[in-house]
């Protein structure tokens, strides 16, 4: 059974990020950034000014919204991840070191695609039965291209329940039990044989831990992001500048194997990996893992954001970009590369391979901060693809679904926990670039409205000014 699914996914991934689907998000990031003048690029430091200053604004939201802080931090915690931890470590190993520097230009042209959604999520959003602000790529294709195109909201939706499982919860958790098997095993607290029985003791209390934040609502999600987020972030980001301010003499080589490497893949991996597409497809999809541009599920967070001024609000798009893949992915990649851990090239890789950088640079005891840190990103990531599903499920039926969603959701992390890592990472990619698909036409559709958004945004400032 395990081998027709995997036969079966390989036909269909193959095919999703083939070279239409890189064509697709390439060219619409492309296609964005010049009708907006490249205004990620332009418009840069006045996303940093008004996306921090904003964030650190502790001020209560209405009901039924999040804090423009708590806002952020929900999509962080979902756009922050594994994606940065095993999707690098498996993109460097299956497309060598110029797989990053693809991952660079994806997320530079995502940029405005982030941009995009989250202005058109907040633009285009409704008020549930709740009370609560929804909204999201299903929501902008409902209200913003009517009933013509509803069947791209219906699909939307449909894949984003699916791509929750896996994206959003299985690899979620294996990478919080490689993690932690790698601390215990370093500290021969457990014996190998005995791994299987502890992932499955692990696998049920983080679905007992998820059910509990998850069930609690939107204030307690972003209760609980607004605290993991910047915590998990500066722990993971100390511990890699230090891997990589002791091994500095490398630096330069390692930049070298990633710009020349996107174009001569072989020649830096013994020759196991010569496709530059290869090389191209493996750091578009991690990348788009990781920030998630191109798949809409960020601007479902932002959308439930207690705020009035939609591009303001989408300045977190290229804020969390910038953040998720051009720092936080890249100081992955320098510290498996500068660490000069030996990489199986052509082979499936995840965050052992990260881990491994970081013990063979500090030593066997830093895998406990390794683990936590890895942990936090992890478990901040299925509390973030919850409430995606949680939206998508309850705009193909209604809000009372949620909770029984919410149970299984959280009862799919004792299979993550005992899952392979190969089929489970491939799976996953498949379910992300089925989603894009139907959100990238809709952002395709409504550049007008964004261009229009954008024109009379910054008509109202230069007025103010």
């Amino acid at each position: 059974m395990i081998q027709l699914i995997e036969t079966i996914n390989t036909a269909v991934n193959n095919f999703v990020w083939g070279v239409p689907a890189m064509v697709c998000i390439i060219g619409v990031g492309l296609y964005l950034s010049i009708r907006t003048h490249f205004l990620q690029l332009r418009k840069f430091p006045y996303a940093i000014k008004t996306t921090i200053g904003r964030m650190f604004r502790k001020r209560d939201a209405s009901d039924g919204a999040l804090t423009p802080f708590q806002a952020v931090c929900t999509a962080l915690a979902a756009t922050v991840g594994t994606g940065n931890v095993a999707g690098v470590a498996g993109a460097i190993a299956i497309g060598g070191p110029g797989a990053v520097f693809w991952m660079w230009i994806s997320a530079i042209l995502g940029m405005c695609t982030k941009f995009s959604e989250v202005t058109l999520a907040v633009h285009f959003r409704e008020t549930n039965q709740n009370g609560e602000l929804v909204g999201g790529p299903m929501y902008y294709i409902k209200n913003g291209l009517g009933k013509n195109w509803q069947f791209l909201a219906v699909l939307f939706s449909i894949f984003g329940v699916l791509t929750v499982f896996g994206t959003g919860n299985a690899t979620q958790v294996n990478t919080i039990t490689a993690a932690i098997d790698s601390a215990v095993l370093n500290y021969h607290l457990i014996s190998k044989d005995s791994l299987e029985t502890f992932n499955l003791i692990l696998g049920i209390l983080l679905a007992l831990l998820v059910g509990m934040v998850l069930l609690g609502g939107i204030k307690r999600i972003g209760r609980v992001t607004e605290r993991l987020v910047p915590f998990m972030a500066m722990l993971y980001i100390v511990l890699a500048l230090g891997v990589i301010l002791l091994n500095f003499k490398r630096i330069p080589g390692v930049f070298y194997s990633i710009v020349y490497g996107a174009f001569n893949p072989s020649a830096f991996t013994g020759g196991v990996v010569g496709s530059v597409f290869l090389s191209m497809q493996k750091g578009v999809s991690r990348g788009i893992f990781s920030n998630e541009a191109g798949l809409g599920t960020g601007s479902i967070a932002h959308a439930c954001a207690d705020t009035k001024k939609p591009v303001k609000q989408g300045f977190f798009g290229i804020f969390e970009v910038f953040t998720d893949t051009i720092v936080i992915c890249t100081l992955t990649a320098l510290v498996i590369l500068c660490s000069s851990v030996p990489i199986a090239y052509g082979k499936a890789a995840g965050a052992e391979l990260t881990i491994l950088g970081f013990t063979s640079t500090y030593g066997s005891w830093v895998s406990i901060f390794t683990a936590i840190a890895m942990c936090c990103f992890a478990f901040s990531t299925i509390i973030g693809w919850g409430l995606y599903g949680a939206r998508c499920i309850e705009f193909l039926f209604s809000s009372k679904i949620i909770k029984p969603f919410m149970v299984v959701y959280s009862l799919v992390a004792i299979l993550g926990a005992t899952m392979d890592l190969g089929l489970l990472w491939s799976i996953a990619e498949t379910f992300n670039g089925l989603m894009s698909i139907p959100n990238l036409i809709a952002v395709f559709l409504l550049s007008g409205t964004v261009i229009k958004l954008v024109k009379e945004y910054f008509q109202g400032e230069g007025a103010k000014k």
